[in-house]
């Protein structure tokens, strides 16, 4: 266990105590659990090299040869002939990760799941319990080891310091941070370890003479604030330990701030057809999501992947709100002029939608996670459908909706889908659903990953 400011003891612990429990290495490990003869070998998580798959996740038998989440399945390979390769069994991972909740729920009930392998967790002495942070997260850690694998944990104040401190000591760490020592614990940290700090971001901050986290702590608000608007001043208030967590259990969450969905083609895609039929077909994945949950977003966000090092986006908000893809899917295409150029090869295209009861992002800063993004446009109101035509489509996309729920999203097939066979990526989708409500497995590349 690491402890490297300061240890809890009995009635120690004053204020807030916030967890973040991440799986180690989850996909991997659940494959070595439920194949034994792979434990002590390196498994990897991933897509085929010739879709042109990446890594979900590595074992921690494959990290020493250099393969890590998000790398290329060729690449992978490459240093690691002889590791074991599974496509992943998501329905398994969502069965086990069930189950570490379900433990966590029986010490407190605030649990607030972000991802497949990972839940911030209210341990506050007095709120729920009298007993020691620090032994309820001992505690935590042994039930999850008894079924057969393992957690890192995280515990602070806030949320920034448990994310940041659950990653220190991997795998099977307690790192913990006592209360009024945050501030030291992330000051020598460099900004990218603030999550929401992509390289765009980094690269902002680094032309302002910033590379730490103790340097962004004392940057003037009002810089920061004309640099990044409203997230500026929260970044200096995160960096120097400042920041007011709740953690929302699943019962009590508020509506999600995205819903998102990308996809990763096994061979790049050049033309406008290509990709305006990739754009299609993940819109149309992410309006069947909206709809599942009775949300209309007011705001469509295009991101696309040329390659493992350059991504842009850009937004733009819609009026009126809407679940529809026709209707967000067609601005997403009319974006795509502003990103691309026909020729260019494009390798992943995403679409997200926000803006849910008319709140609207003011900047690119954490869209996706990547930088590079565009400046917000005006308005666009569509012309779009009405009467029984519109009424007509909304009863096909329903049914649609239905039928894949029911018999698999290959139950259905439609014409961009049948443009696009044989060029998806066979790593597991990424899926998103922002703030709130869980999401698929962390991404921050285009594919399912985790720590």
């Amino acid at each position: 266990m690491s402890e490297p400011l300061g240890t809890a003891g009995a009635g120690a612990w004053r204020g807030p105590a916030i967890g973040l429990l991440d799986l180690d290495a989850f996909f991997a490990s659940v494959e070595q659990l439920d194949h034994p003869e792979w434990r002590g070998r390196p498994v990897i998580v991933g897509g085929s090299a010739e879709r042109r798959g990446v890594v979900s996740t590595a074992s921690y038998e494959a990290r020493p040869y250099g393969v890590h989440s998000a790398m290329p399945s060729y690449q992978a390979m490459r240093l690691c002939p002889d590791a074991i390769w599974t496509q992943g069994r998501f329905a398994r991972y969502r069965e086990l990760s069930a189950k570490v909740m379900s433990l966590i729920e029986r010490e407190t009930p605030r649990v607030e799941q972000v991802s497949i392998d990972e839940a911030f967790f209210d341990v506050t002495p007095g709120r729920y319990s009298r007993e020691d942070p620090v032994l309820i997260c001992k505690r935590i850690q042994e039930r999850i080891g008894e079924l057969g694998i393992s957690c890192s944990i995280g515990l602070g104040q806030n949320k920034t310091v448990a994310k940041i401190a659950s990653e220190r000591d991997k795998p099977h760490g307690l790192c913990v941070v006592m209360p009024g020592r945050a501030a030291e614990f992330l000051a020598p940290l460099p900004v990218e370890a603030l999550s929401g700090v992509g390289p765009s971001t980094k690269d902002r901050l680094k032309k302002m003479g910033i590379r730490t986290l103790g340097q962004l702590a004392q940057a003037e608000i009002e810089r920061m604030r004309r640099v990044f608007g409203v997230h500026g001043p929260k970044m200096v208030q995160r960096a120097a330990g400042r920041e007011t967590s709740k953690v929302t259990s699943i019962a009590h969450r508020s509506t999600p701030k995205s819903v998102s969905n990308e996809r990763t083609f096994s061979h790049d895609l050049t033309s406008r057809r290509d990709v305006e039929a990739a754009i299609a077909h993940v819109s149309a994945l992410v309006g069947t999501r909206l709809r599942s949950k009775g949300l209309r977003g007011g705001e469509v966000t295009l991101k696309l992947k040329f390659d493992y090092e350059h991504t842009r986006t850009i937004q733009r908000p819609l009026v009126p709100e809407t679940d529809d893809e026709r209707d967000f899917g067609r601005v997403a295409k009319e974006l795509l002029s502003d990103l691309w150029s026909e020729g260019t090869p494009v390798r992943l295209v995403g679409v997200m939608v926000s803006g849910f009861g008319g709140e609207r992002s003011s900047t690119q800063l954490a869209l996706f996670d990547v930088g590079d993004g565009q400046p917000n446009q005006p308005p666009v109101s569509r012309g779009w459908d009405s009467g029984r035509d519109r009424d007509a489509k909304r009863r096909l996309s329903e049914a649609t909706d239905s039928i894949r729920s029911r018999f698999g999203a290959g139950a259905l097939t439609l014409g961009y889908d049948l443009r696009l066979k044989d060029t998806l990526s066979d790593t597991i989708s990424n899926n998103h659903d922002g703030m709130s409500e869980m999401p698929g497995p962390k991404d921050k590349s285009g594919a399912g990953q985790d720590t």
